[in-house]
């Protein structure tokens, strides 16, 4: 991807390309897709300007030293890196599990969320628009560069998701759900979906009569458990839980 640096400015969402801000994402970035990456962009200030500067050189990606661009990027002040890069469509995986997530409005959920899916080893995410931009640098920024190590796919509706991975058994989380979360008691397959609302009202009353509706047991001090919570509790459970043959789902 060729561009002009001299062109590139604050993020917005119809923008071909979007950035990282800090070192570790950037070099998350460089690591997981490169092939994506436009160019790094450093502090004159920074220390470790020459490992980036090596690394870049390594995987032919442009490196310049750049305070001007980087203080039109960032407001803050410590942020020494940024890692320009084209966005990307990928395409969830029908063989693996997913999580989908319908609605999701915050981004500092949404990256906490991937970032908590790659933890976990689930790497194939659903969004359900109208939904927080995943691309966004402060979505990027929270999921500590983890964006680039989970595919995402973003639904016009939860229809065409369904449509799609007819063979994924479908697990909606719910308050008033049907199931008791259990990690010791959850059968399932190999192929299932977490289905998670979005953080004011979670999922509409139709998903209850989709699959088998899970509740997380908490006490009544709160209403609810937060989405990125929720959803790490969730997918926690089904990754380290028992399977229909008895084996522990890798």
């Amino acid at each position: 991807m060729e561009l002009n640096l001299k062109e590139i400015r604050p993020y917005k969402k119809g923008a071909g390309y979007s950035y990282t801000l800090g070192a570790f994402p950037t070099m998350e970035l460089i690591k997981k897709k490169k092939e994506r990456a436009a160019a790094v962009v450093v502090s004159s200030r920074y220390e470790g300007s020459a490992d980036f500067k090596e690394l870049c050189e390594k995987e032919n990606i442009r490196y310049e030293v750049n305070d001007k661009l980087l203080n039109r990027l960032s407001t803050k002040e410590n942020c020494f890196v940024a890692g320009i890069f084209e966005k990307y469509e990928e395409e969830l995986r029908a063989d693996r599990p997913h999580v989908v997530l319908v609605n999701v409005s915050d981004m500092g959920n949404l990256g906490t969320i991937i970032r908590t899916l790659a933890g976990l080893g689930i790497p194939d995410l659903g969004i359900i628009a109208p939904c927080a931009d995943h691309f966004n640098p402060k979505t990027v920024r929270a999921s500590m560069g983890a964006l680039f190590s989970i595919r995402i796919k973003i639904y016009d509706s939860f229809e065409e998701y369904k449509s799609k991975f007819p063979d994924h058994e479908l697990f909606p989380f719910m308050l008033d759900g049907e199931n008791t979360l259990s990690i010791n008691e959850i059968s399932h397959g190999e192929l299932y979906t977490l289905i998670f609302g979005n953080e004011a009202t979670g999922l509409p009353k139709e998903f209850a009569g989709m699959g088998r509706s899970i509740f997380i047991p908490q006490t009544e001090t709160v209403d609810s458990l937060n989405l990125p919570i929720s959803v790490g509790i969730g997918t926690f459970s089904f990754v380290h839980s028992l399977v229909g043959n008895g084996e522990k789902l890798s």
